[in-house]
């Protein structure tokens, strides 16, 4: 699951489901013409005669594969809302479903309900799509309920495999979790799974020699090449990400805080750079006569300004107005200063106390050297 914001490009709102919007992307016409294009000849073969809506019959089985994963996410949209996270839409595209869901799970419980409830949704489906196949004789009817069974057992099958970004993943991170007691390390369980699977999926082509009697051909080869290298960057990826929130797990900011030096908004820069040298201080803020924060002077804006000019410019003119993305409470840490960090990034911030007081300016590039693999620091896991 993911968290998106407004409608991405290339998608249309085409429904809402409890609610939750269901964007879909222009590359699913792609996948329903070419399911048109192959399943054309089984329909002119079951119903002699159909012409060209054999080709409508095809598209139809495309929609009904689209809307299989449909239901796939809005099993997870359906739980992930009863435990109270905000879903903000279900998009289908060439690579299937997804649903976006603000937050993260509270506990391995919900992760893992949260995760195998869609699985278990697409092998219902399939399940009901064949006992309605084996009581309806061969026709149109009966074309559409075989490519349900199909399509919803493989995708129900295939998300079980223990590799992110698939359900099994997911589920493999909550067992962990629960093992563990810490997400980034049920995550990071789940990523290493996610690499033997990669490996496993590289080396399955051998397989097919002794185990079925027929020698893999180049296709076998490619096909398992391609998946595996998808897991494998995946779970790399996974990997790195969740290695950095381990670190960021006992930050302490006060720690890499930097004095700032407060100035008067029409102090002149060329001052403002003298006051801050002598004081050593990290950054420079603008406030007014109540020593209220006004706004955060950034170290590109004082590079690109020439000297001879820094005596006539006033500080606020290159003073970046504060915004709640720019503030950080000094006690802030793991997931949400890396959520903070992403909303809105900055080459610096400020940095207030419970109070509201000022506690000194954060560099990015100071917490950036902490979280980098090979970096010393204060680390540990949530």
């Amino acid at each position: 699951m993911t968290r998106a914001a407004g409608t991405p490009p290339g998608t249309v709102r085409v429904a809402s489901v409890g609610g939750v919007p269901v964007l879909v992307s222009a590359s699913c016409l792609v996948v329903v013409a070419l399911l048109a294009v192959a399943f054309a000849p089984r329909a002119e073969d079951v119903v002699p005669g159909l012409g060209t809506w054999a080709y409508a019959t095809g598209a139809l089985v495309g929609v009904l594969v689209y809307v299989a994963a449909l239901v796939h996410e809005c099993a997870h949209a359906a739980v992930a809302r009863r435990y109270g996270h905000r879903v903000s839409s279900v998009a289908l595209s060439v690579t299937g479903g997804r649903t976006s869901v603000e937050g993260e799970a509270r506990t391995p419980g919900e992760e893992f309900t949260t995760a195998v409830v869609g699985p278990l949704a697409s092998l219902a489906l399939g399940l009901a799509a064949l006992g309605g196949r084996l009581v309806v004789d061969d026709g149109v009817l009966a074309l559409a309920l075989e490519a349900l069974v199909v399509a919803n057992l493989v995708l129900g099958l295939l998300d079980l495999v223990p590799a992110p970004p698939l359900d099994g993943g997911r589920m493999v991170k909550a067992l962990a979790w629960r093992i563990v007691g810490s997400p980034r390390r049920g995550a990071l369980a789940a990523a290493w799974g996610g690499r033997v699977t990669a490996v496993l999926l590289l080396l399955a082509p051998a397989l097919r020699q002794p185990l079925l009697g027929t020698p893999p051909g180049l296709s076998d080869f490619l096909v398992c090449g391609a998946l595996a290298l998808l897991l494998w960057t995946v779970a790399t990826q996974e990997i790195a990400v969740n290695r950095m929130r381990l670190r960021l797990g006992d930050v302490v900011l006060a720690d890499l805080a930097r004095p700032a030096l407060t100035v008067p908004p029409d102090l002149p820069l060329a001052e403002a750079l003298r006051r801050a040298a002598e004081i050593d201080a990290g950054g420079i803020v603008t406030v007014d006569a109540t020593g209220r924060p006004l706004g955060l002077v950034p170290d590109a804006g004082v590079e690109s300004t020439p000297a001879e000019r820094r005596p006539w410019v006033a500080t606020a003119a290159l003073a970046e107005p504060l915004d709640d993305g720019l503030c950080l409470a000094v006690d802030v840490s793991g997931d949400a200063l890396l959520s903070a960090v992403q909303r809105r990034p900055a080459a610096a911030y400020l940095l207030l106390d419970a109070g509201g007081g000022l506690r000194g300016v954060l560099a990015l590039r100071d917490l950036d050297r902490l979280v980098r693999p090979g970096a010393s620091g204060r680390a540990g896991a949530r």
